[in-house]
């Protein structure tokens, strides 16, 4: 099952688009919210808050925080 490009979400089998570029670069997209954000608005999906990427890296950068502090605390 395919992945969608930018937001990250499963592709349900039968649906989605599948975009090629000339140089073989193959990008899923479940929704044309997706595609919109990332092929003409240029978007960058760790930036853009729906999606599960910046999830990912708030949940890391919270995190390293998180030790700074207590990094910190311990001095």
């Amino acid at each position: 099952m395919p992945i969608d490009s930018f937001s990250g979400q499963p592709i349900a089998k039968g649906t989605g688009l599948m975009y090629v570029k000339k140089d073989g670069t193959t990008y899923w997209f479940a929704n044309r919210k997706s595609e919109m954000n990332f092929m003409k608005l240029g978007r960058i999906p760790s930036e853009t808050k729906w999606t599960s990427t910046y999830h990912k890296e708030k949940g890391i950068r919270l995190k390293a925080e998180k030790a700074q502090e207590d990094k910190a605390k311990t001095k």
